[in-house]
């Protein structure tokens, strides 16, 4: 039985072994930091799926006052299709409605296309944007 709950210290190994393999690291994020930053700013929307023990599925979640944000959505690649993403993105969706936020986003990298079907099922809408970032520490 698939349960969620927030992220613990234990689970650092599992969860980014499953962002690995579901293709979510990038050479120039460390997954080590973004865990030990997450866990300083709002760590409570830090989410895991865990089955027995397990880790299944991840979710960050981050609310600035005016929107909240959806990173690092994953779920085992041999568990998809068992409503795993879609149950993390609802608890991590409830706990921004508890923080009064009253609308939530997420990016999608352009090599990504396979997931933006999953998101249009959940009743996210697609708009036109374009996202500029800037590197303020180098990991």
């Amino acid at each position: 039985m698939t349960s969620i709950r927030a992220f613990a210290l234990r689970d650092t190994e599992s969860v980014i072994a499953l962002w690995q393999s579901t293709g979510l690291t990038r050479s120039w994020n460390n997954p080590h930091l973004d865990i030990q930053r997450k866990l300083t700013v709002q760590p409570e929307l830090f989410l895991v799926a865990v089955d027995a023990d397990d880790i299944v599925g991840t979710v960050m979640a981050g609310y600035d006052g005016h929107r909240g944000w959806l990173y690092y959505l994953a779920s085992d690649p041999a568990r998809r299709g068992q409503g795993i993403g879609r149950m993390l993105v609802t608890a991590a969706e409830n706990a921004l409605l508890e923080l009064g936020c009253p609308k939530v986003q997420l990016m999608v990298r352009p090599d990504n296309e396979d997931v933006l079907g999953f998101y249009d099922s959940l009743g996210y809408e697609r708009f036109q944007t374009t996202a500029t970032g800037k590197r303020l520490i180098s990991d």
